[in-house]
């Protein structure tokens, strides 16, 4: 898929998308919005991806907040929600079905962090740092870290990144639960892809019923996600692939997983 900003490239099992990092403006603009839905979207069709990533350029993931031109300081409510809903790419990127990584290889910062928190596991280059801006220049939040980063670091932490604009080191974003897993700058990309391989081994309709059932935990009852599992599960033994498993654990062999 061709882009003017991001670059989206298929390989395989794996979808790779790369950040815009010009010189000194590593934020996330208009277009490049767009073409991060647009390439979400695009991906979202495609069953043979098994695990997408998503990386910035050079040493910094995505960092700043745009925020709105000059002409909508006196537009209408509407005018606001209308150029959120354009500068929006967190949804888009949390919906992808398949699995994804977030490779944050420097600072994710405000709508950055926004963004690489939809991703469902976050590795991170130990010299980078954490944090959604400061509200001391009215910067709010408008891609989902008011919402997402209590779940993600709980109540009290969020609220002291979100109210004093604190910032973290990639070791307290470890210990937080914000990261994954923490990797030095010449072991960063190496271990992002033997993480990738690693769930692109597995079952990928299985990894898909899972990342909808954890994704769902948070809006259902435990009764309600417990029904949800049970009705993935059932589905899941009808198919080719789960008799492809069953076929190759008697066979002491490795399993070739069709995704159907």
């Amino acid at each position: 898929m061709r882009y003017r900003n991001i670059s989206c490239a298929l390989n395989g099992f794996q979808a790779s998308i790369v950040l815009p990092g010009p010189v000194g403006a590593h934020s996330i603009d208009e277009d490049t919005s767009y073409e991060l839905r647009d390439c979400c979207s695009q991906l979202s069709l495609q069953d043979e991806v098994r695990i997408a990533t998503i990386t910035g350029s050079g040493n910094v993931f995505a960092v700043g907040r745009k925020d709105p031109p000059d002409d909508l300081i006196d537009v209408s409510v509407s005018g606001h929600v209308d150029w959120i809903a354009g500068m929006s790419v967190a949804s888009a990127f949390a919906a992808l079905p398949m699995p994804t990584i977030a490779v944050l290889n420097g600072d994710a910062t405000g709508h950055g962090l926004e963004l690489a928190m939809t991703a469902d596991l976050r590795i991170a280059v130990d010299t980078a740092r954490f944090g959604v801006g400061s509200l001391h220049d009215c910067g709010f939040p408008y891609d989902g870290a008011t919402q997402r980063l209590p779940r993600l670091v709980g109540p009290g932490l969020a609220r002291d990144m979100l109210l004093t604009g604190r910032a973290l080191s990639a070791q307290e974003a470890l210990d937080a639960g914000l990261v994954n897993r923490v990797e030095s700058k010449a072991d960063l990309y190496r271990a992002a892809a033997e993480l990738a391989e690693n769930i692109a081994a597995a079952a990928p309709i299985a990894s898909r019923y899972a990342k909808e059932a954890a994704a769902a935990s948070g809006d259902l009852t435990l009764a309600q996600g417990l029904r949800l599992e049970a009705d993935l599960s059932v589905i899941l033994q009808s198919t080719w692939d789960r008799a492809e498993g069953l076929r190759s654990f008697a066979d002491k062999r490795t399993p070739e997983f069709e995704g159907r």
